[in-house]
């Protein structure tokens, strides 16, 4: 059974090293035919056949040139503009406040201090967790698992050995020379 295990997570490793990759048109180093990386592809070359404008460099941004056009970035006015529940303008959107200045310092006074008062709170947590030695929880889980494993090993020791935990207790008192010295 393990065999056949390794054997199939070697298979799944050496399948997903054999993934060929794709290459999309929003490309933004610039491929030519003259590069040895593309002249020596015949993947890339079918895939530049099938989509010449990987060619070409990507679409600017219309609003920052510096940036590439990314899929899907356009105008929501304009794409939703026929649609009677869009607001396009930001001043009739319903429900919305206008705060005042000190409106908006008394809310950032409010959330400073409870931001203050949470990350408190954590860094209680966060010490309290780390504790690991006294009467705290983690000190006490790592001792109850401590206790839980000795058990089990000494009585598995009994049954394979035939040695009772209190025999067992004994014989490493004397092997370690704490008692019989006779």
């Amino acid at each position: 059974m393990f065999r056949f295990i390794a054997l199939l997570s070697m298979t799944v490793t050496c399948a997903s090293a054999f993934v060929i990759p794709t290459v999309s048109s929003t490309t933004y180093t610039r491929l030519s035919m003259s590069d040895d990386s593309v002249a020596n592809n015949k993947f890339l070359q079918d895939k530049l056949a099938q989509n010449p404008n990987m060619m070409a460099e990507p679409a600017q941004n219309p609003d920052r040139p510096e940036l590439p056009q990314i899929p899907g970035d356009y105008n929501w006015d304009e794409k939703y503009a026929q649609d009677d529940d869009w607001i396009s303008d930001p001043t009739q959107i319903p429900g919305k406040q206008v705060l005042s200045q000190e409106q908006i310092a008394m809310q950032a006074a409010a959330l400073g201090k409870l931001e203050d008062k949470w990350r408190a709170q954590r860094e209680m947590e966060e010490y309290e967790a780390s504790i690991n030695v006294g009467w705290v929880p983690t000190a006490e889980l790592i001792n109850g698992r401590t206790a839980m494993f000795f058990l089990v090993t000494g009585l598995l020791t009994e049954y394979w050995t035939g040695i009772s935990l209190p025999g067992q207790v004994e014989e490493m008192l004397r092997v370690g020379g704490f008692i019989g010295f006779d």
